[in-house]
């Protein structure tokens, strides 16, 4: 990790102050530490292999909104990086959308696999439940780590608990719950994706994928409780 990414993720791991997290059942925030006035929280929207980051144009920023509703960190507009860039290294926190099959480059693996070894958090939705992304990511993301596949995140990990308790998420079309899944590195949770339209429901509260996946309330949960989870471990 360069310096700058490691100062920076330091710090914002200092500024969350969680408020009996495992415990929560409604909404509460959490606060900046009061010994770091200047601290952020800042996005990489990913471009990736032919995608431009502009998949649902206005998720970005509502997910920044959401964090920012529910802190008093200061949040600022996302950044649009490709997985080759070096300013991929600054930013701390990376967030990938899609509903289309993509395929990654080696020199983006590469980059990718340097990134989550070296403390860099990863975010993914699939949009309005098309199954092709999600594909797309599992098969994609199991290439960066030797050993290391895309797998089910169980309801038992702390990224159910970050801010709200979740015990389960039901989907609202099918008899199933919802599982968020991730690629581990060394024992800990590196990147996460969401394959059932979480990103619409958080951002467009399901309208482009109404009575499919997850609820918005549900959706705006969980995400919230993915990014204290990347700011706090």
């Amino acid at each position: 990790m360069t310096r700058i990414m490691c100062r920076t993720w330091k710090r914002l791991r200092l500024t969350v102050t969680i408020v009996c997290a495992a415990q929560v059942t409604g909404f509460v925030g959490f606060t900046q530490s009061s010994d770091d006035k200047q601290a952020t929280f800042f996005m990489g929207r990913v471009r990736y292999s032919l995608n431009d980051g502009n998949d649902c144009g206005g998720v970005g920023q509502d997910l920044m909104k959401l964090v920012s509703r529910a802190s008093t960190i200061k949040v600022q507009e996302e950044r649009k990086v490709r997985l080759t860039d070096p300013e991929l290294f600054e930013t701390p926190f990376l967030f990938m959308n899609g509903h289309n099959d993509f395929v990654l480059t080696e020199a983006e693996l590469t980059n990718l696999r340097k990134y989550l070894g070296k403390g860099g958090f990863f975010f993914a939705s699939g949009c309005c439940t098309n199954p092709n992304f999600p594909k797309a990511w599992r098969r994609e993301f199991s290439r960066i780590f030797p050993g290391e596949r895309v797998r089910p995140i169980p309801y038992d990990h702390l990224i159910y608990r970050a801010f709200y308790k979740i015990g389960r998420v039901r989907c609202l079309n099918e008899p199933r719950d919802i599982q968020l899944e991730g690629v581990f590195y060394q024992g800990n949770l590196a990147a996460v994706m969401c394959e059932d339209g979480l990103c619409c429901a958080f951002s467009a509260n399901n309208s482009c994928n109404e009575g499919k996946g997850i609820s918005p309330e549900d959706g705006q949960k969980l995400t919230l409780n993915i990014a204290v989870y990347a700011l706090t471990h």
